[in-house]
């Protein structure tokens, strides 16, 4: 079942027609050729066995800008794009005009790493992912909103793989946040067709954030910063382990529209 059939319709037939969504309704009156039709109830098929969306058609939405997903990474939700804004809230608190250093830990698509270099004028960023999969549909995005002269894309474990002299302003991630009973909740379109290594961290959810934690204080510029996106599930737990790290002091919880904990901010001493 989907939350939004009319919505997910719209889009299925937009992609059927080969227009934009909000081109449907200037074209109310027109009869769909029976290519078109026949494209039509294949995608609806395909969406009732429970085929996301987004899948489907190839694309989804974030941050105002189009990308290209595939069942290689996850799809982006709009929850993401409060790390994006908090990273964007902390690059205004740079003096005018300096490089600004950013590494996105598990890039997936490349959203976070797009965004972030179409925003900021003035920041490198390295985008890693253990996924050579996922890299190539990250590369496709880099290159298709004409930021490859300034993200480097590397597969790397976190940060294993990364150049161990380079440091950064600020490290993002969305990292796996599930925890393998959550796991068994999740919406079966989530947890049948998305993948599993990019949602489920462990027996706890916090395993990822904790391996980050250690790499990153290694990797952070003094005053630097690491964002985290969490589940409110796991906010205590992930909060406890940077309180617990002497090399960070943790900041404010960002809230999503929800108010539940998001993205969690911790400052490199």
């Amino acid at each position: 079942d989907s939350d939004t059939p009319r919505l997910d319709a719209e889009v299925l037939l937009g992609e059927s027609l080969g227009c934009e969504r909000i081109e449907l309704y200037t074209r109310f009156g027109e009869v769909p050729d029976e290519t078109a039709r026949t494209a039509f109830r294949e995608l609806v098929r395909r969406r009732a066995a429970g085929t996301p969306v987004a899948y489907l058609v190839g694309h989804r939405e974030f941050y105002s800008l189009m990308f290209r997903v595939t069942p290689d990474v996850l799809i982006p939700r709009p929850e993401t794009e409060f790390l994006v804004i908090a990273a964007l809230d902390l690059a205004k608190t740079f003096s005018e005009g300096r490089q600004i250093s950013v590494c996105d830990v598990g890039t997936g698509s490349g959203v976070i790493a797009v965004c972030l270099a179409r925003q900021l004028a003035n920041c490198r960023v390295t985008a890693v992912d253990i996924s050579p999969e996922a890299l190539a549909v990250a590369r496709f995005n880099v290159t298709t909103h004409e930021v490859a002269d300034r993200i480097e894309l590397i597969e790397s474990d976190l940060l294993k793989s990364v150049p161990a002299d380079r440091r950064f302003d600020l490290i993002l991630s969305n990292p796996p946040y599930v925890s393998e009973a959550e796991f068994a909740t999740l919406a079966a379109d989530v947890r049948e067709y998305e993948p599993r290594h990019a949602l489920v961290a462990g027996s706890s959810g916090t395993e990822v954030i904790e391996a980050l934690l250690p790499q990153a204080a290694e990797r952070l510029l003094p005053g630097g910063h690491l964002l985290v996106e969490i589940s409110p599930m796991i906010h205590e737990a992930a909060c406890g382990l940077v309180e617990a790290d002497p090399r960070f002091q943790l900041g404010e919880t960002v809230s999503d529209l929800a108010r539940l904990p998001r993205v969690i901010v911790a400052a490199r001493v």
